[in-house]
């Protein structure tokens, strides 16, 4: 099934994120779950999903966070604690955006990676020393070799705010 389109204002907050995050040079960008996301250092920080703000926060604040207005778990149930939609209402202020996208930077060096896959061998390869050799001379260089590292940018004040002023 085709993914839909994304709204103007889903675009827009993609935009005032990828904006925010454009100093560093260790954000990736996924969709995960029909949610559009922001993975920094290889860990899922900030994601988007219509005009909701996904944010992942430490676990112990959990209970404290969760009592906040304009914020909804991920997961009623508990199972994915840290982890808090927060409604336009909840980020419509410069101090109240860069609050959030402040805690979810803090807490994602602390944060754990999801384990990387394994990929899958035949037998064929798995057998011979020699075959093993040469598929990793065949393989492509990692993706994140081949990226120019960017330069740190100032972070720029995004239309989003232009009321603010």
């Amino acid at each position: 099934m085709p993914a839909r389109p994304l709204s103007d204002e889903t675009l827009h907050l993609i935009d005032a994120v990828r904006s925010a995050l454009a100093h560093r040079s260790d954000v990736d960008e996924r969709t995960l779950f029909g949610c559009y996301c922001f993975f920094v250092d290889g860990k899922l920080c900030i994601g988007i999903k219509g005009e909701d703000l996904l944010v992942r926060l430490p676990p112990e604040r959990h209970g404290a966070l969760q009592e906040m207005q304009n914020t909804r778990e991920l997961s009623p149930g508990g199972g994915m604690k840290g982890y808090f939609w927060v409604e336009p209402n909840g980020y419509a202020t410069r101090d109240q955006w860069n609050y959030w996208l402040d805690e979810a930077l803090a807490y994602n060096p602390l944060a754990k990676a999801a384990p990387p896959k394994k990929k899958k061998t035949t037998t064929a390869d798995a057998k011979t020393p020699a075959a093993k050799a040469a598929a990793k001379k065949a393989a492509p260089p990692p993706a994140s070799a081949a990226k120019p590292k960017k330069k740190p940018a100032a972070r720029k004040k995004h239309s989003i705010f232009e009321a603010d002023d």
